[in-house]
């Protein structure tokens, strides 16, 4: 295996031609490593290297350090499927899970392949040769690899910059104005107000963990999000990870939260007032006697329209019966001097305002794309099984559910793609290429209303109507599909190493290749 340390000099753009090895990986997040790994125990005989535009592993745990950043969904699921969370806390502090991965990477020998400060801006790919040339920027060098397969991990939002929109005023404020993506180290809220924008994940997470030490903090939301309080240790964890060995205690829980997560998805989108009620009725245990729950925390969207906000053991809502904290549902007519002021009329005093209000997309990490000359427009592409795009060979995007826990699906992407590597090689193929339906497709590649999706779909892939173009965001229907479903079908054509091969897909027909090695 190619042996490569991140201190290492980097390529020389002078050297007469690039290093090749067979997989590219792009970014050392929970996704990128974990695709390592899998490369590491199912292709063994596969050169790789790990290419992190960053300085450190870990991507988005990495990134974010604003205070009690946290998964939004259990760690039982969020974890490797290969690599057991040995801890019973499910909903884990991003240092942990920082750690987990950076553990991950190397027990696994992954390390020494990643290239850190290495920012792809390039992908070629040339039939001709049937491999891709990637350049990316290294310092002020530039650098190049070649790679027979690339697999974009760096997720689908800028790490450079998060959204925030315009908000009107804000030269006139004399307070400190703040990102969470760019949380500043020394920022202290001891004894200040504070005023945090947003209703989402990170904003419920902010309100009780800057509680305890502001003089008082408000959540600013425009309009509501379902929120719901969970246990932050599963119960079922703790007594079997004592009377079970690791991987078998692991496995159990992780099925039993898959099997709860995936019926809570069903039921909202079959029988959304039923779950609606549930979740109400969960908030008004929690909150205060006569709490105006109309207002605050009820959404005009159906439950999933959005992601829910998950809070551990309900800090969201303790930090709201302590007085510490409350709600203002409302419209921004302007910062003032000292704080902000909604259309209502209602003031809101504060020192600090954290504007959580979302993050900006970012399709197949912000690098250009080219097949044979052409360049690949993303939103004129169709996704295949979720992971790759119509017309171009032998790349797959990394990308998790958004309904469940991220890892679930980026696992099974990544060990779809070493049992497409084996296919190749085995049939002597170059490459595989998707097809777009030939009834056309116009489904959004997301579908869920959030800003940060809606703003950014136009950009994206879009979907088809049917399998293998749809996405149907259901690990059991996925399960099967990358697991054991048949390589060759009819969104696939696979091209021949062959040295006059002219680059003119060649479909393979469903049903020409055995079973037994289809599966493999």
């Amino acid at each position: 295996m190619t042996r490569h340390h991140p201190d290492a000099d980097p390529i020389a753009p002078s050297e007469p031609a690039p290093q090749h090895v067979d997989v590219l990986i792009v970014g050392a997040g929970l996704s990128g490593i974990g695709a390592a790994c899998h490369l590491t125990r199912e292709c063994p005989d596969k050169t790789y290297a790990v290419l992190e535009s960053r300085e450190a592993i870990g991507g988005t745990w990495d990134l974010f350090r604003y205070p009690g950043v946290r998964s939004d969904s259990d760690m039982f699921t969020l974890g490797y499927d290969f690599r057991p969370w040995r801890s019973a806390r499910a909903i884990a502090d991003g240092a942990s899970i920082r750690e987990y991965v950076v553990d991950t990477a190397r027990e696994h020998g992954v390390t020494e392949h990643i290239r850190f400060g290495h920012r792809v801006v390039s992908a070629r790919w040339s039939s001709a040769d049937a491999r891709w040339t990637v350049t990316a920027r290294h310092g002020e060098q530039t650098v190049q690899l070649t790679c027979s397969w690339l697999s974009v991990c760096s997720g689908y939002y800028r790490y450079d910059e998060g959204y925030t929109p315009v908000l009107p005023g804000t030269e006139q404020f004399t307070g400190q104005v703040v990102h969470p993506q760019h949380w500043p180290a020394d920022l202290d809220v001891t004894g200040k107000r504070v005023v945090v924008i947003g209703s989402g994940a990170t904003a419920v997470t902010l309100v009780p963990n800057l509680a305890p030490d502001a003089e008082h903090v408000t959540m600013l939301q425009r309009t509501p999000s379902y929120v719901v309080a969970l246990p932050g240790t599963d119960p079922l964890a703790s007594w079997l990870q004592q009377r079970l060995p690791e991987r078998v205690a692991h496995r159990v829980v992780r099925w039993k939260n898959v099997v709860m997560t995936t019926t809570s998805y069903q039921v909202s989108r079959r029988r959304p007032e039923l779950m609606k009620k549930l979740i109400r009725t969960g908030m008004l245990r929690q909150l205060p006697v006569g709490y105006d729950v109309d207002t605050h925390f009820s959404p005009p969207y159906q439950p999933w329209d959005q992601r829910l906000c998950l809070v551990p053991d309900g800090d969201l809502f303790r930090a709201l019966r302590s007085g510490r904290a409350s709600i203002a549902t409302g419209q921004i007519e302007t910062f003032t001097e000292h704080g902000i002021r909604l259309r209502s009329g209602e003031e809101l005093p504060a020192d600090v305002v954290v504007t959580a209000t979302g993050l900006n997309l970012l399709t197949m990490g912000g690098m250009t794309v080219e097949v044979d000359g052409r360049p690949v427009e993303p939103s004129e592409t169709v996704s295949y099984k979720g992971m790759m795009v119509s017309g171009v060979p032998n790349l797959a995007l990394v990308i998790g559910y958004t309904n469940n826990s991220w890892t679930l699906k980026a696992d099974l992407i990544s060990r779809y793609v070493c049992r497409l590597i084996r296919y190749l090689d085995t049939h002597d193929l170059a490459s595989a290429t998707p097809v777009a339906p030939p009834e056309g497709a116009d489904a959004p590649f997301l579908d869920l209303s959030s800003g940060y999706v809606q703003r950014s779909l136009d950009a994206l892939p879009r979907q088809g109507s049917r399998a293998p173009w749809k996405l149907h965001q259901n690990y059991f229907r996925d399960l099967w599909l990358m697991k054991r479903g048949p390589l060759a079908d009819e969104g696939m054509t696979f091209q021949p190493r062959t040295p006059s091969w002219s680059g003119t897909p060649v479909p393979t027909p469903v049903g020409t290749v055995p079973e037994k090695e289809a599966v493999a």
